[in-house]
């Protein structure tokens, strides 16, 4: 099958408001996926406070500036809203409609438009309007509980979990359905609520069946897969570095336990009230050597075991180097876009948006006149005269 396009998702148009953690990457995912994304950044600066030009969730994006407390610029987000397939706002609820680009108003313009809500608690329920972040989001599901050593508090897993896992990808997922709805004869638009307290309770699903089914102790490291089996987790080196393991059938143990050069005198690994007594004697043979020479010792193997790289580290990995899973584009390296299509292939097509710099060519494409501001298109051609007005950004719900 010949491969073309720009991926699966060309042609789907995006506005994206601008906001902190999982709303950004959720567009960035679209992005990657080919859609045109317009993201609509405040005046005054970059939301995160870091360089715009190495804020990676805003690679294959466009920008442009508004000011959504002015009636301008609240007009000029309808306008983009009516030739979009999908819009994605970060607000607290409540803060959309507000300042006139809620719901009800892009609909009306739009009956067919996906509007996909981005929140922490959800658009209602006691917490709704209360201020929070990824972490604060995790606690309370029971996902956040699962993580870290026994005996000690929850591990924080950087806002990967709650924002990313949680938030993004659910709120992908829901409207790209919605979309899917929206095509269909007869189908419309619709209203999509993304609640990062929802999206990680649901990642626990599995567990829950488990700890219905009395497979799963409700306490931390005291599982198979929390990291209370001796034969899932990770092990210090020499070197002070660590190694990955998890031969959990028996298969891949016996290997692992053979190449680790202590498969006769482990205790039975069936026997849990030996479990310690296990991971002591397995913790003291990686401690013989260093990372590198365990990766040499387990390489080609089916022992389930992995060197741990660090984020400079994982780019140089053979695997991923030989499949690309990194990429360099205009001189940061950067994780590729996922997943694969073998005939709608993705790509990092442009760097990071800066602020304002698309908003010539998103007028003359969207045919949006208002983001001009009265301007003619040769004079904000490279982003070179972008209009600035003074505004404060609305309350942010999630980070």
């Amino acid at each position: 099958m010949a491969a073309s396009g720009n991926g699966p998702l060309s042609g789907v148009r995006v506005v994206e408001l601008a906001g902190i953690g999982p709303g950004p990457f959720a567009a960035m995912l679209l992005a990657d996926l080919g859609a045109d994304v317009v993201r609509v950044d405040r005046p005054g600066g970059a939301v995160l406070g870091i360089d715009p030009a190495r804020d990676l969730t805003n690679r294959n994006k466009r920008s442009v500036l508004l000011d959504l407390k002015t009636e301008a610029g609240a007009s000029a987000v309808l306008a983009l809203a009516e030739r979009a397939d999908i819009l994605i706002e970060g607000y607290r609820p409540g803060v959309a409609e507000r300042l006139g680009v809620g719901p009800d108003a892009c609909l009306g313009r739009n009956p067919r438009l996906v509007y996909g809500r981005m929140t922490g608690w959800g658009q209602e329920g006691p917490l709704a309007q209360r201020a929070g972040h990824d972490v604060s989001y995790l606690a309370p599901t029971g996902t956040l509980s699962m993580i870290g050593r026994p005996g000690e508090p929850p591990a924080v897993p950087a806002n990967l979990l709650g924002d990313y896992a949680g938030g993004s990808l659910y709120l992908v997922v829901g409207v790209l359905a919605a979309l899917q709805h929206a095509r269909t004869p007869g189908g419309s638009g619709q209203v999509v609520d993304a609640a990062i307290v929802d999206g990680a309770a649901h990642l626990a699903t599995m567990i829950h069946g488990m700890l219905a089914a009395d497979a799963w102790q409700d306490r931390r490291g005291a599982n198979l897969l929390d990291g209370g089996c001796p034969f899932y987790g990770t092990y210090a080196t020499s070197d002070d570095e660590a190694m990955a393991v998890g031969p959990l059938e028996q298969r891949f143990y016996d290997e692992f336990t053979a190449l680790l050069g202590v498969d006769e005198e482990l205790p039975d690994r069936a026997d849990l009230a030996r479990w310690e007594e296990l991971r002591t004697a397995v913790a003291d043979r990686f401690r013989s050597r260093t990372r590198a020479e365990w990766t040499e010792v387990f390489e080609g193997t089916d022992a389930c075991v992995a060197p741990v790289l660090s984020l400079r580290e994982a780019p140089g990995h053979p695997h991923l180097a030989a499949r690309a899973t990194f990429v360099e584009h205009a001189g940061i390296t950067q994780p590729a876009p996922a997943p694969r299509f073998s005939a709608t292939p993705t790509a990092v097509r442009s760097a990071p948006a800066l602020p304002g710099s698309g908003a010539a060519s998103v007028a003359a494409e969207w045919d949006v006149p208002e983001l001009l501001g009265g301007r003619d298109v040769p004079e904000l051609l490279g982003g070179r005269d972008v209009p600035q007005s003074a505004g404060e950004p609305p309350a942010e719900a999630s980070g």
